[in-house]
């Protein structure tokens, strides 16, 4: 490695050395994020959002796919309509920036900068539904909101994030459900198949649920060092909101009934996973399907006459079948080499007067480091075929880390073990929240979700000994 190329990498920390630290540099390093002039809020850079942007992009058309429609509601609630649902104000209270004054103006009332919508979506219902023939309402807005966090990190949890969040209100508690249900497997498909991480489906325990819901559902993550990372979580509100806001309808007997609201959301914070899972000491590395770029041509000996010439008709050839640039830069090909597997660009080709002569391309795997040469009449057919096997071995590498990484526990003498390693523990628990409460005082492991595929391991509860419940995933977490 020459000189350049070594201080190019010692830019970023060694993960094993300090995994913080190591997050941190390839943030910055292949500019995703500025922090901004207020704490806890960051400047998402082009290529940041370009990837946030596709993963959106796609989010989005899943959500319409499965009937739901886009709205946009006010940043600002009013403080006595987020004090309507008591457990929900409760729950966010200590997190909500709230305005108090309109120019040299104190107002005569508080105004909430949105934590979430919940308050103003109810609001909205209460005078806007009637009738069963209103129902359901399937609606869904992408935002910015503001959480006061007393401790930041770019993606993870910042003060001021961007997501989307659904809203939903139906006539029956199946309804309800059904829809909490579909939701959470569009964000399990999303995460899965886009961004290439394995997750685990289940439901969250009374302690973990959303202020003010029936029953959260949640997808969980693990990350590189073995903590798990909530990915998505799809609420069934039952009534609670409706009754707090009077949101009723009548139904075909034209009796009043209240409606069963849902909500739901992914944010930012996926950009975290994306790179927690897949990122390596060279940086960050992004799955084909969500990459803005999907493969960078690279000219070797470019001041060579018809080297250029030749690596911009590859560019028009490919950029039918795949996001292709070209970086024609005066810039060394080695700087380059190493600027793009810091950006995590799944497929390098590198194109010189050599391969020219021989009629073929230089294709590497960001994922692997593999080089393959390939002829130009089978690039079109080959470097799409590539991608994919880049994304599903991304895929394969963290299931097998995710699986390595689980373990089972019997007693807490087990369980303090296996949380000292990191990642999943599968345990049973009584279904106790004095239990649920111990272990986290005593491990600072949390339980992450009850999976909808229940295993029994044990009879008895791994903290009391007394009959267990259930088994329940836990872990340390972000």
């Amino acid at each position: 490695m020459s000189k350049k190329n070594k201080e190019f990498v010692e830019k970023i920390t060694a993960m094993e050395d300090d995994f913080a630290q190591w997050y941190t540099d390839v943030v910055k390093q292949a500019e995703l994020v500025e922090y901004g002039q207020v704490r806890g809020t960051m400047i998402i850079k082009p290529y940041g959002y370009a990837i946030w942007e596709n993963i959106k992009n796609e989010l989005d058309r899943m959500i319409k796919e499965t009937g739901h429609s886009n709205v946009a509601f006010p940043l600002f609630i009013p403080e006595s309509l987020l004090q309507k649902e008591a457990d929900h104000v409760e729950g966010f209270a200590p997190e909500v920036a709230w305005v108090t004054h309109g120019g040299n103006e104190e107002l005569v009332e508080r105004i909430a900068v949105r934590p979430t919508s919940e308050v103003l979506f109810c609001d909205y219902y209460s005078k806007n539904i009637h009738s069963y023939r209103d129902l359901p309402k399937l609606y869904n807005q992408w935002a910015n909101v503001v959480r006061w966090e007393k401790t930041t990190r770019p993606f993870l949890r910042s003060s001021e994030f961007h997501w989307q969040e659904g809203h939903t209100a139906h006539a029956t508690d199946e309804d309800a459900k059904q829809e909490t249900d579909r939701m959470l497997n569009v964000y399990a498909d999303l995460v899965e198949h886009y961004l290439a991480i394995p997750v685990l489906r289940g439901r969250k325990t009374d302690k973990e649920k959303f202020a003010g819901a029936k029953y959260t559902l949640t997808i969980e993550a693990l990350m590189h060092d073995g903590k798990a990372l909530q990915s998505g979580t799809s609420h069934h509100f039952g009534t609670g909101f409706a009754e707090a806001f009077n949101i009723t309808y009548l139904d075909e007997n034209g009796k009043s009934q209240f409606v069963h609201q849902t909500s739901w959301g992914v944010s930012t914070r996926i950009m975290g996973a994306l790179i927690m899972v897949h990122g390596d000491n060279r940086g960050l590395v992004v799955p084909p399907r969500i990459a803005p770029i999907q493969a960078m041509i690279v000219p070797i000996a470019q001041h060579k006459e018809g080297v250029l010439d030749k690596a911009y008709e590859l560019r028009d050839q490919l950029k039918s079948l795949v996001r292709v640039d070209i970086d024609a830069s005066d810039k060394m090909p080695g700087w380059k080499f190493n600027e793009y597997e810091m950006k995590g660009i799944p497929v390098r080709i590198e194109m010189g007067p050599k391969d020219i002569e021989n009629k073929q391309v230089v294709l590497v795997r960001r994922d692997t480091g593999e080089k393959e040469f390939v002829a130009l009449d089978d690039l079109q057919e080959r470097l799409p075929a590539l991608l994919e096997e880049v994304q599903q071995n991304l895929y394969d590498k963290a299931l097998t880390h995710r699986n390595e990484m689980t373990r089972e526990a019997k007693n807490m003498d087990e369980f303090k073990q296996a949380v000292e390693k990191g990642g999943f523990i599968k345990a049973m628990w009584c279904g106790d929240l004095a239990c649920e409460e111990k272990i986290k005082e005593e491990t600072t492991a949390t339980s992450r979700c009850i999976p909808f595929e229940q295993e029994k391991i044990a009879n008895s509860c791994v903290c009391c000994g007394k009959e267990a419940k259930e088994m329940v995933y836990w872990a340390r977490a972000y």
